[in-house]
């Protein structure tokens, strides 16, 4: 008994000292789990599944801050993507942000590593639909430029970049925000593109009250070892809350190796009993190339059963030019996308169950 009793206390003062860290860096657990029934048809054909993310993506994440004293903190934010159709059985990485930050209210936050592009914001941000699920803009890399292995893209508006610095101001200029954005290739300097993938990317912008107003722009350094190709996004979106009716709009554009893409999208919120009805049209045209844009309209409900579970349903469709294969996006781990020909419309919808916490 007394030699029980030394060990028991050594446990308890070890957990109490565990406990007293945890809550003084603040730790927080966090995520999303969004899954839905969707469906895609085209004229090729039509495909029926589970889809993951169709209302918010789904996610798992852990977030802390450390007070230094001085007005200054120490941060962290590592944030998983969830496959929730399939449990991600196809592997489990903080794909969709990884950073370390100091931060202070005076004079802002300094941020490194896997996060997303300052140009790419506006975009989801003036989407009634986030820009994820069929009803989502579809506004990342509209040039359709691919990505490199080690997450840093081609194109011109991908949404999340690695191996960043970001400078974010602070949250006390009466309304402006804006954050600054650098990403290394990591090229070997002997080569003669050795800013391959590079990228800068910037985002200022107003919000008080109603009004939010924001400008972005981002350049990557796309091509070969040997080529170096700029590909470059600028978009401006708007929104202004009347209470009754949220409309909001976003113009950006793409450019680089001889294409460009121009987009427009209108759309509002409304909220309708115990939950929000959404809207959006948008336009998609080819400056390179003649007939072959593309027209894309949804409609979605959200019905909220609490203030962290919610239902919802959208409708999707897109109509292409004869040149245009323009098709909807579904966030799934399995479920395959039908081929679109060239003129094709397509039409899709989603009916899922999202979950906080």
């Amino acid at each position: 008994m007394t030699s029980t009793l030394p060990r028991t206390l050594v446990a308890a003062a070890a957990l109490t000292a565990a406990f007293g860290a945890f809550a003084q860096s603040n730790v927080t657990l966090f995520g999303v789990l969004d899954a839905s029934v969707a469906h895609i048809s085209t004229d090729n054909g039509s495909v029926t599944g589970l889809a993951n993310g169709g209302q918010s993506s789904s996610r798992l994440g852990f977030r802390g801050v450390e007070d230094l004293g001085g007005g200054l903190a120490a941060g962290f934010w590592l944030e998983a993507g969830i496959g929730v159709d399939t449990g991600n059985s196809g592997g489990f990485s903080f794909d969709r942000r990884s950073t370390v930050s100091l931060s202070s209210n005076a004079i802002g936050e300094l941020r490194l590593g896997r996060d997303k592009s300052p140009a790419y914001l506006n975009i989801e941000t003036f989407d009634p639909f986030g820009d994820v699920g069929v009803g989502g803009i579809g506004g990342s890399n509209l040039i359709g430029s691919a990505t490199s292995a080690a997450g840093t893209p081609e194109g011109s508006a991908p949404k999340r970049v690695s191996n960043s610095i970001n400078y974010l101001l602070p949250a006390t200029l009466g309304g402006f925000y804006g954050q600054v954005q650098y990403a290394f290739g990591e090229q070997l300097s002997n080569i003669e593109n050795d800013t391959l993938r590079d990228a800068v990317a910037l985002r200022v912008g107003y919000g008080s009250g109603p009004l939010n107003v924001a400008f972005g722009h981002g350049e990557v350094r796309g091509g070969t070892t040997a080529v170096g190709v700029d590909y470059k996004s600028t978009n401006i979106g708007a929104s202004y809350n009347f209470g009754m009716v949220k409309p909001m709009v976003v113009f950006a554009t793409e450019r680089g190796n001889g294409r460009r893409v121009d987009l427009l999208g209108i759309g509002a919120t409304a909220p309708v009993g115990a939950g929000e009805i959404r809207a959006a049209f948008s336009m998609f045209k080819r400056k390179d190339i003649d007939d072959a844009d593309s027209k894309k309209l949804s409609l979605g409900y959200g019905y909220n059963l609490s203030k962290r579970t919610q239902l919802y349903g959208t409708v999707s469709r897109v109509s292409n030019d004869d040149r245009a294969n323009r098709g909807l996006a579904v966030s799934s781990s399995a479920l395959a996308s039908p081929a679109i020909a060239l003129g094709s419309s397509v039409t899709g919808y989603e009916l899922g169950l999202r979950h906080s916490f």
